[in-house]
């Protein structure tokens, strides 16, 4: 499974880094992942909300596409002039993310990215999650609201505030690979799950 991870100026750096170890670990311990980090502006240097700069390995629409996109959060909920606020204003990562949905690629957000992905519109009438600071402007944004730590509708799985990042990506392991595996990663990340994951039943 080819996993992107959209990295833009203001991104919370836990948001995308946490799931990209997660993912990382996984594809150690069997799972079938191939992780890479992307950005609007391609190979190039991102800097994130609290200073950290990495590098991006490839431009949004650089081929091959991925099967799974993630998207972090950042910088909305105090109106930063960079981060989720200002790259929905911009329109070019909900453009994109719109496109992938509409060729079958599953999406999901951490935290704030959740608004990112709102601005496509997918989430009207759809269950999500958000930062908790963020919530309102979700419902506002035609979504409805499952207090849930992750919430799975499918092809659209949004997480709420940082840390549930890690949660996340965990389900994505125990969903795309296996619960033993996403044990596996979890125990050697000494992190305990936490919450429980929303599902729409079948």
């Amino acid at each position: 499974m080819r996993i992107d991870i959209i990295l833009f100026d203001g991104f919370d750096e836990l948001d995308a880094l946490g799931p990209f170890e997660v993912f990382q670990n996984a594809a150690l311990n069997g799972a079938d992942f191939i992780v890479r980090l992307v950005a609007p502006a391609g190979a190039s240097e991102v800097v994130g909300a609290h200073g950290l700069r990495v590098k991006a390995e490839a431009a949004l629409r650089s081929k091959p596409s991925p099967e799974l996109i993630l998207v972090p959060g950042g910088g909305w909920n105090d109106r930063r002039a960079q981060g989720a606020r200002a790259e929905t204003e911009r329109g070019d990562i909900p453009a994109y993310l719109a496109e992938l949905h509409q060729s079958g690629v599953t999406i999901a957000a951490v935290c704030t990215g959740a608004m990112i992905v709102a601005a496509t519109g997918l989430l009207r009438g759809r269950p999500a999650i958000t930062h908790r600071g963020a919530i309102e402007d979700l419902r506002a944004a035609g979504a409805e609201i499952v207090q849930e730590r992750v919430v799975d509708d499918g092809q659209l799985i949004t997480a709420g505030g940082v840390t549930s990042g890690l949660d996340l990506a965990l389900w994505l392991v125990e969903r795309y690979a296996s619960k033993e595996i996403a044990g596996r990663v979890a125990g050697e990340m000494e992190h305990e799950r936490v919450g429980s994951v929303w599902r729409r039943e079948a």
